[in-house]
């Protein structure tokens, strides 16, 4: 609703809290975003690959007349948060800002895997008759082999903040997404012991990433690069114990041989409902994933 609010405030150029939704905030756009969200929780996931959003062409009539496709509010959307529009030779309405917001605020990528395999689909049809079908598409992907794809890389020296501040900020830029943050001892000139900052992130969090950096930092200059990277396939799979299930990451080798790991999230809890020591439930848990069970 947020990200809704932002484009109506930019194209009506009012203040935030003087916007009016008009359709978007009708009873039907309020179960939709709320439907998402819970869509989203309840099936577990954790990456949307939306490489680009397919919209119409011509006028649409709506509380405001008759506006251009695309309308104001979706424009200024996929402007903001960088969601491609692909035209295609149909006139109407293919994106809505409801829909534009819902992509705005969960994509987390944008290229697809070279290969994958599809292991759930689910499909929406709109009700509106056009040339061509009227439907939303969401698969459950997973890769079949290594991929290739590309994270940010920004880093920054400092030597002037608290361990305390270093430490929170490490925990907040998870928090934002970043997929790595890590701190490395150097030494700078006037020969003052500081740390390196390295932080690997997304195409979609970076700009909010380096956000953070400089609110939670006294640097004033973030370097970046884009990096490529070669990724193994992995699944989660669920084990059955004793003490309840246990779920832990299967990764495929480019040789075809896989390994699990257990995640360290699992067998903390693990240790805590058995009573076992860290030590005694990690064992457990290796010897559980050797045996197969």
């Amino acid at each position: 609703f947020r990200i809704v609010a932002e484009s109506e405030s930019k194209a009506h150029a009012l203040p935030i809290e003087e916007v009016h939704f008009h359709e978007v905030g009708a009873v039907d756009s309020i179960v939709d975003i709320v439907s998402i969200a819970v869509c989203m929780d309840d099936l577990g996931i954790d990456s949307l690959i939306v490489p680009y959003l397919c919209e119409g062409q011509g006028t649409v009539r709506c509380a405001h007349g008759i506006l251009p496709i695309p309308v104001p509010a979706v424009q200024n959307i996929t402007q903001v948060h960088a969601i491609p529009l692909r035209r295609i030779d149909v006139k109407g309405e293919f994106v809505t800002p409801t829909g534009a917001a819902a992509v705005a605020a969960f994509r987390s990528e944008e290229a697809l895997p070279s290969t994958y395999i599809v292991r759930r689909t689910g499909i929406g049809a709109g009700k509106r008759q056009y040339e061509r079908a009227s439907m939303v598409r969401l698969m459950e992907i997973e890769t079949t082999d290594e991929t290739s794809d590309f994270v940010w890389r920004l880093e920054t020296d400092i030597d002037d903040s608290s361990a305390e501040r270093l430490g929170y900020l490490m925990n907040s830029l998870f928090i934002a997404g970043a997929r790595e943050v890590h701190y490395a001892p150097i030494y700078m000139k006037k020969n003052r012991p500081g740390v390196e900052l390295v932080v690997l992130c997304d195409d979609a969090t970076r700009e909010s990433i380096e956000n953070r950096i400089f609110e939670e930092t006294t640097t004033i200059g973030i370097r970046r690069v884009r990096m490529g990277r070669t990724v193994l396939a992995r699944s989660f799979e669920e084990f059955q114990t004793e003490f309840g299930t246990l779920a832990a990451k299967r990764v495929r080798l480019p040789d075809g041989r896989s390994r699990i790991y257990p995640e360290y999230e699992e067998v903390v809890s693990l240790a805590e409902r058995s009573g076992k020591s860290f030590f005694e439930a990690w064992s457990f848990v290796e010897k559980l994933i050797q045996e197969g069970k």
